[in-house]
């Protein structure tokens, strides 16, 4: 069986390793090499839609990253507990008229014994934004590690 350590049960430390690698994985925008952070069962809600199965994500993914342009993602540890991590995000990204948005949600994860997301619970809100206001100046790809956190930017 494949694994994604770390691996459940999580302590602090071992939580907010997951959830970097989680946002790091996000930000490659690489929706194959994101899936394979999730079990092939995998069962999602992110907004009001479903997701059923890595091959769902995938094409989720490649759907969202065509839509979300220069994507940018934090994510932040809020709580956990033996397999399950609860997360806060907010990632900033431009349509193709260039209109800007920051997408502020929270998430709900559990994991397999192998360390892979068997489900995810999202929930995200679009606030319009102008490119004025962005926060997140990095170039695309991993958030450099001495860039602010959420809770340092106030979100």
């Amino acid at each position: 069986m494949e694994s994604k350590p770390p691996l459940p049960p999580f302590d602090a430390d071992t939580a907010r390793q997951k959830v970097r690698l989680a946002e790091d994985g996000w930000n490659s925008r690489d929706p194959k090499r994101v899936a394979l952070a999730y079990s092939e069962d995998t069962r999602w809600r992110n907004r009001a839609e479903f997701v059923s199965g890595r091959a769902e994500v995938e094409a989720f993914l490649a759907r969202k990253w065509a839509r979300e342009l220069d994507y940018r993602l934090i994510k932040e540890l809020w709580a956990f507990t033996g397999s399950r991590i609860a997360v806060r995000f907010a990632y900033e990204w431009h349509d193709d008229s260039k209109n800007w948005f920051r997408s502020y949600g929270n998430e709900n994860w559990e994991f397999n014994e192998a360390g892979l997301m068997t489900h995810r619970h999202a929930c995200i809100n679009d606030l319009p934004i102008k490119e004025s206001e962005r926060k997140y100046h990095w170039p695309l790809g991993r958030r450099p590690d001495d860039h602010p956190g959420l809770s340092d930017l106030g979100f």
